[in-house]
């Protein structure tokens, strides 16, 4: 059975349009490229709204090419990120620094991830599946499990003036504004978004920007082109949202949406 068989399906629609009364969104993820791929659809239909997203990497990329000596490909894979993140109206991009490869779930990367939240303030979090599997059935890369559960951890610890309190000392005061976590390439997505037409091509010229990187793929990638993967990964998706093509999340929700259902 192949991988991503059944990514959206022809079925009536069968999750949610992800909610979007909201201003500010903070992304967090272990790599360069791991919001390019599909995830900077999303972000550009949001730009486009006026909202801000910030961009906030766990490390450099040093490791993702084989080729390439990490002293030598984490500046370059920065640099693809930062100009891929132009391309969906990003410009706040901060890399944390830790090992590629190796990035350990624990105290120093919640911290870290926390020190963010608390100095971006965002509403929402987007992020990569923490989960052992992902789309498709596909098995998930470690980085990708620790710096996930980190996120959605650091989302709650940020409002806890007790965790982490040394941050005060660096004039962050807790932030508790975080509304929900949406993970990117779910195996069970629960919402989506409607990235048809301009977020797509945005979202496609996102990811063309790591053209070092997916070079660097080898010739098992098949000479990887953005497009036509992009292209059919958000198309399969769309019937899920009953769109012509989506991004879809799994939502973990931090905060009740309305009045408690027992008020």
């Amino acid at each position: 059975m192949s991988a991503f068989n059944d990514i959206g399906g022809t079925d009536p629609p069968r999750v949610q349009p992800l909610p979007e009364d909201w201003t500010r969104c903070l992304a967090v993820v272990a790599h360069p490229d791991d919001i390019e791929y599909g995830t900077a659809s999303a972000v550009a239909r949001w730009t486009a709204q006026g909202k801000q997203v910030g961009y906030l990497l766990a490390t450099r990329g040093e490791a993702g090419i084989d080729g390439l000596h990490p002293d030598r490909a984490a500046p370059l894979r920065e640099a693809e990120e930062r100009a891929g993140a132009r391309e969906v109206g990003v410009s706040d991009v901060e890399f944390l620094g830790h090992r590629d490869g190796v990035v350990e779930y624990g105290i120093g990367l919640r911290r870290d991830i926390v020190r963010a939240i608390r100095r971006f303030r965002p509403e929402v979090m987007v992020s990569g599946a923490h989960t052992i599997r992902m789309i498709g059935g596909l098995v998930n890369q470690a980085d990708h499990r620790a710096v996930g559960l980190a996120a959605l951890d650091a989302a709650r610890d940020a409002g806890n003036r007790w965790i982490f309190p040394e941050l005060a000392d660096e004039g962050l005061e807790p932030w508790s504004g975080v509304r929900f976590v949406a993970y990117a390439g779910p195996e069970r997505p629960t919402h989506g978004v409607d990235v048809t037409g301009e977020p797509l091509e945005r979202g496609i010229a996102s990811l063309a920007a790591h053209a070092e990187y997916t070079k660097g793929l080898g010739a098992e990638a098949g000479n990887f082109d953005p497009r036509p993967f992009l292209t059919w990964v958000a198309r399969s998706s769309g019937p899920a949202l009953g769109v012509e093509a989506a991004v879809l999340f799994d939502v973990h929700q931090l905060a009740p949406e309305g009045p408690p259902p027992w008020v």
